[in-house]
């Protein structure tokens, strides 16, 4: 059914309006499983009723996220606007998914610097970027050469989250390695374009306008893939980025290795970087176009971060009279 012309006339209206691969993998996973949940009727067929209680389902029965609710909305206003033009009416009576505020997990800078020591060569430059210039796991793995300006000490982050560019500080520590990296990167470029490869995926038709950018220097990605394979849109062999999930692996080893415990990944080194940089004096707004958020809502969530724990709060414990040291009271301690 994933290759059914139905679901291939969705990739299509997609791809048509330019949207990220994952989008378009999203939105078909969630027109096929609202196909199955009414027993593969063709959503022609149906309408608010069925969308309504395929969502609803999805919060009391599967009791997902709100945030997978929504996901799930936004592709079946997508199919029933975009590809059957019959836009839904409003979704009255439908039961959302109860909404949560979560407090992101945000490590100490001993521990960012403990997972750094524990990765080594692309993994370490990755996380850095994802560290010091606050990018997401897939801005970071999509940079291409031309995105890096080293006289700026700047990263053009080319159509991150909704399909905006900005422009992102660059560590001066990642300067040099960096180089370093891409002088290796030139050697890789020059072996494929030997073997007859060397071309590099373009987004939307770049490639069509400029027929010769694909085999550029400039538009090659920074962190490469391992191997020349198929590309996923077009079928091409070349060689394409490094895979998000090579890069989620390598971090949750080096957390592990590091002993830390709390439940960190990639995108919690994108929340250490705005928590830290606001705790050094940086202006909110500032932090929210570093991190490319549509709302300063949305970078708040950190000054909450910032508002708990002993740096805002004293224990009364800490001003009870003849209290003990920590040294004299984890004396005690080990002596029990």
């Amino acid at each position: 059914m994933s290759h059914s012309p139905f679901l291939n006339k969705v990739r299509e209206e997609v791809r048509v309006r330019h949207y990220a691969l994952t989008t378009e993998k999203t939105y078909v996973h969630w027109v096929k499983r609202f196909i199955l949940f009414h027993g593969k009727r063709h959503p022609e067929e149906m309408g608010e009723n069925e969308v309504r209680s395929f969502l609803s389902d999805l919060a009391v029965r599967r009791r997902v996220a709100p945030a997978t609710q929504n996901q799930a909305l936004c592709a079946l206003v997508f199919l029933y606007k975009s590809v059957l033009d019959r836009p839904l009416g409003e979704m009255q009576g439908l039961v959302w998914a109860q909404s949560r505020q979560h407090i992101p997990v945000v490590l100490s800078a001993e521990e960012v610097a403990a997972i750094l020591a524990r990765l080594r060569n692309m993994y370490w430059l990755i996380a850095g970027l994802q560290y010091g210039s606050g990018l997401r796991l897939r801005e970071s793995i999509r940079l291409r050469i031309h995105d890096l300006d080293f006289s700026r000490h700047a990263i053009v982050v080319r159509h991150g989250k909704g399909g905006k560019d900005r422009i992102v500080t660059l560590a001066e520590q990642l300067i040099a390695p960096l180089r370093s990296h891409l002088a290796r990167r030139q050697d890789l470029f020059d072996t494929d374009r030997s073997a007859g490869f060397g071309t590099v995926s373009l987004p939307w038709a770049l490639a069509r306008k400029y027929p010769r950018a694909e085999s550029e220097w400039g538009w090659q990605f920074i962190f490469p893939s391992s191997r020349i394979g198929a590309d996923p849109v077009s079928g091409t062999h070349r060689r394409h980025h490094v895979h998000a999930s090579a890069v989620q692996k390598a971090i949750k080893v080096a957390v592990r290795r590091a002993g830390i415990q709390k439940r960190a990944t990639c995108h919690t080194l994108r929340h250490s970087f705005a928590t830290h940089l606001l705790e050094s004096g940086a202006d909110i707004r500032t932090v929210q176009e570093q991190l490319g958020h549509a709302s300063v809502e949305t970078t708040q969530i950190y000054t909450h971060v910032l508002n708990r724990g002993g740096r805002a709060v004293a224990s009364p414990l800490d001003r009870l009279p003849g209290q003990k040291t920590g040294s004299e009271a984890a004396a005690l301690t080990n002596s029990c």
